[in-house]
Formats: structure tokens, sequence, C-alpha cells
């Protein structure tokens, strides 16, 4: 284990340990009526409080899937391994998982759809070596890379609890993270879902195939009178046509806490 992850892993555990939690049966009861199991974590962010639904598990680390979209458009563009979030990235002509994915796009688009050949094919331009570098001054999860650069997200090592990813958005949202804001801003910019009157919703999905039962996530924060939460929530997910409770369910949590 690196040095400088290790630094910064301390860091993080300091400023994880110091937040309170509380359980919220609000939320609690979003969980029953929907008859899932599953964490949902909410942290307004510089409260120093974490407010949620099932604290073990909110502590329990997961693979990220594609929520390690929002970190590895980051380590892209820090490493110049992409230009911008709007550089074009060929569609090779091959057969995708999905329709939506057989086309020429760039990282403002490639998020929204989730384009995991375009994902993948950014880890190879930055590379292992500094991959593991970067991942490690993020301080994300348990920083661990192994040995494929386009897989550890999805299939492992890489893990990260509910109450990591809050951690990990709040210091995106704050510009705390060790890259310039201008990259931050980037990523911040094609991270956002939808606005309201008085809010905006930034978010990603993800669905991590490789445990059993699957895990799938919802992460983001919220941007609403004048303050800023983080959240994330996971539930265990074993088929796509369960893909839409991850949202619903999160939507959910955040008016039963009086948000959104």
């Amino acid at each position: 284990m690196s040095r400088m992850f290790c630094l910064a892993l301390l860091l993080l555990s300091s400023r994880v340990m110091a937040l309170d939690w509380r359980d919220s049966p609000a939320v609690s009861a979003e969980f029953e009526r929907a008859a899932l199991q599953g964490t949902f974590v909410l942290y307004e962010i510089g409260s120093g409080q974490l407010l949620g639904h099932n604290r073990p598990r909110a502590q329990t680390r997961y693979i990220p899937a594609s929520t390690f979209k929002i970190g590895n458009s980051l380590i892209g563009l820090a490493t110049g391994a992409v230009s911008s979030v709007d550089e074009v990235f060929p569609y090779d002509g091959k057969p995708r998982f999905l329709k939506t994915w057989q086309r020429d796009m760039g990282l403002r688009e490639a998020i929204k759809v989730s384009n995991l050949p375009v994902y993948q094919e950014l880890a190879r331009r930055i590379g292992l070596q500094r991959m593991r570098g970067q991942v490690a001054a993020l301080g994300y999860g348990n920083g661990e890379v192994g040995t494929e650069v386009d897989q550890f997200w999805l299939k492992g090592p890489l893990t990260i609890s509910a109450v990591e990813q809050t951690q990990f958005l709040a210091r995106l949202v704050q510009d705390q993270l060790p890259f310039p804001p201008a990259i931050q801003a980037q990523v911040r910019d094609i991270c956002r879902l939808e606005q309201g009157a008085g809010w905006t919703l930034y978010g990603k999905t993800g669905w991590a195939t490789a445990q059993d039962p699957g895990i799938g996530w919802w992460v983001g924060w919220l941007e609403q009178d004048d303050k800023l939460y983080s959240f994330a929530l996971n539930i265990p997910m074993a088929d796509l046509r369960d893909a839409g409770k991850r949202i619903e369910l999160g939507k959910a949590s955040l008016r039963a806490l009086g948000l959104l």
C-alpha cells in the first residue's frame, strides 16, 4: 500500500469517524413500503451529520460499478487522457450491450447513458500506474485497483461504502479533491440530472453484477435552498428490470427528508 494512499485513507477515515449518524424512520418507511433491503445515506455538507437507513450496510463496502465513472472522469481529465468532457470517443462498430452505446460520443453523453466501452477506453488511456496513483490520491473506498485497469470498478478489487460515497461527493462539490477546480467543475456539470424550483439534482447510477446478489447504486448530490446535500443509496439488484427502483426509492427517500 503506497504512502500516498495511506495518508489519504487516514485523513478520510478521521473525517468519517467524526460524523454523527441518526436513523431516519421516514426513510426506513420508504424502504419498507418498497419491500426492499438496502441503505440510504444523506449528508448535509458541512453539518457533521449523517441521516439515513440501515447504518451497518451504509458502512459496508461494495463494488462501485458505474458510480466510479465520476472518479474515472476526474482522473481522465487530470491526467490528460481526455482533453475535455466533449472530446469524442469514436465508436468501433462492434455490437454493444445497449444500442445507445453504438455511436461516437464524449464523456458528457457517455456518463448519461453509462457507456461502459467509452469509460474502459478512457481507463486504458490513463494506464494502470497512473490510475493506481490517482485513485490513491482520491482516497476512494479501499483504493485497490488490482491489475486490470479496465475492470477493477466492475469486478473488484475496488470497493466503497455508501458513507464513503457521500464524503467523496461532498469533497467534489466543494472543490476539495486533489484536482484543479476547473476539472471538478466539468465533472459536476456532466452529472447534472434535473432542476426544479430552487433545486438542482446531480447523480450517477451503478449496477455491480460481480457480487451475489448484485448491487444497485444511486449516488449524487442536491443543491437546494442554498444548502448542499450528498447522498448514496444501494440495494440488492438481480435484474436490469429492477434498475428504475434505484432512483425511484432514492427520490422517495429525499422527499421523506423534506427535500426535492
